[in-house]
């Protein structure tokens, strides 16, 4: 039997599926396309297949293997200056909104040192399994697959590594099994220290987004943080100010802790966009502490980290990357 024969024996919708088709000394050898398929889908794909070209005159043993097309998956970076500006709630909240609007999207918590994202996304204790020496994202109830340092260590144990344990463990982190994930949300620790300079040289992220306080000493460090992705050419897709501007809930009086308008003013200074601002609100510490992303309801909390990922979305778009 030819292996033209063979293939005319699978059924249509396997036989478009085959990329190669072999048979030597009685051994078939047969090789699928299995994009799109999920793992069930996948086992049933095999099992067909043996099955059906098992059945053939002259055929004594059939291997089949499947491949699927890797999806293409872009990172971005979410860094600050230094510490205390909102950046891990940013960053769980623009993965809530993007997976909401249909987008596939994970979170790496890269901040080693003080990871936060498993309290955010509420799947705290939880812990990774390895398959094929690599780790498989925890899922949350928000649709956002996340790894942490945080789900790997005791809750509360202090972590003191040296820089390029951090680095390894940053790898690991990304180079987890996601999956038909398309985009990364990599929440970095503050500062430019190894973690990032890991970041920039192996994994070349497609862009990163900047949070700031509206404050001059934190709007430094932001500047510091812009200057590293400039030097490393990584494009910088957009500013976020974060608190600013605290509605009083008792008198209603609004007024501006630490100040006003100052990360819109540096992006437009820098020629870099202005993703927007997300207030001081009692209501988003209370709903991160409790695992309960605003942007995953239909509050107004939410709306302003609705709108940040929209327009973070339409710069991957535009191939700002």
């Amino acid at each position: 039997m030819t292996e033209e024969e063979l293939k005319a024996r699978l059924p249509a919708p396997i036989a478009a599926r085959v990329q190669s088709l072999k048979l030597a000394g009685g051994r078939v050898t047969a090789i699928l396309d299995a994009a799109g398929l999920d793992p069930a889908a996948r086992e049933s794909l095999e099992g067909a297949t043996r099955d059906t070209l098992g059945q053939a005159e002259g055929v004594d043993e059939v291997r089949v293997a499947t491949i699927a097309s890797r999806p293409e998956r872009r990172i971005v970076a979410i860094g600050s200056g230094k510490g205390g500006v909102g950046k891990s709630t940013l960053t769980a909240n623009l993965a809530v909104a993007l997976a909401r609007e249909g987008h596939k999207v994970g979170v790496v918590d890269a901040d080693i040192y003080g990871p936060s994202q498993p309290r955010l996304l509420d799947n705290e204790g939880e812990r990774p399994v390895a398959e094929n020496d690599k780790l498989v994202p925890v899922e949350s109830r928000w649709g956002v697959p996340v790894l942490s340092i945080g789900h790997l260590v005791e809750p509360g144990r202090a972590i003191a590594w040296r820089g390029p344990m951090a680095g390894r463990a940053l790898g690991q982190l990304i180079d987890a099994n996601w999956g038909d994930t398309e985009l990364l949300l990599v929440d970095l620790p503050p500062g430019t220290g190894d973690v990032q300079i890991t970041m920039l040289q192996r994994f070349r992220p497609a862009g990163a987004v900047i949070v700031s306080t509206p404050q001059d000493l934190a709007l430094i460090d932001a500047t510091r943080a812009m200057q590293m992705f400039e030097v490393g050419q990584i494009p910088v897709l957009g500013l976020v100010e974060n608190m600013a501007g605290y509605l009083c809930p008792h008198c209603g009086e609004a007024s501006d802790p630490f100040g006003s308008g100052g990360a819109e003013a540096q992006a437009l200074s820098r020629e870099i966009p202005f993703l927007g601002r997300i207030p001081l609100a009692p209501a988003i510490r209370e709903a991160s502490d409790a695992g309960t992303p605003p942007a995953a309801g239909e509050g107004g909390q939410g709306e302003a980290f609705r709108e940040i990922a929209r327009r973070l979305a339409a710069r991957l778009e535009e191939g700002a990357a």
